[in-house]
């Protein structure tokens, strides 16, 4: 079943004084033993929408819109995920760092620390921090 959420990321890159953080309402729930959090995004952002795929040892995030990418966390290997924009395609390199996931049927806190590499750019060090609060 569908819960109403406030769903709050935060993204810093080590190094960067900016962080940027967004909340907004989206939608909470369970299927098959994955928890999802789906939110719209801004027109500002050029995107549609976020999902968001949990489980307690791998986390993706999907999004799609005039970009589209699938990001995948995982503390056991590296991954390798395409980033689609209207001018071509970049290859995102994932070296997940740390990953703490807890959650459950009514929301919970993921923590993600990694390294993210586009061919030709210096590594950047990310922390992203997720939290999900359901409503009545």
């Amino acid at each position: 079943m569908n819960k109403r959420a406030i769903i709050s990321v935060t993204s810093k890159q080590m190094g960067d004084s900016d962080e940027i953080k967004v909340v907004t309402p989206g939608t909470f729930y369970a299927k098959d033993d994955v928890f999802y959090a789906e939110y719209a995004e801004t027109e500002l952002s050029g995107m549609e929408g976020t999902t968001m795929k949990i489980k307690p040892h791998k986390f993706s995030l999907i999004r799609q819109g005039s970009t589209n990418t699938e990001m995948e966390f995982d503390k056991k290997e590296k991954s390798i995920s395409m980033y689609n924009t209207p001018y071509g395609t970049l290859e995102l390199k994932i070296e997940t760092k740390k990953l703490d996931v807890v959650v459950d049927e009514e929301g919970g806190d993921i923590n993600i620390k990694y390294m993210l590499s586009i061919v030709g750019q210096e590594v950047l060090d990310t922390t992203l921090k997720i939290n999900i609060k359901t409503q009545e």
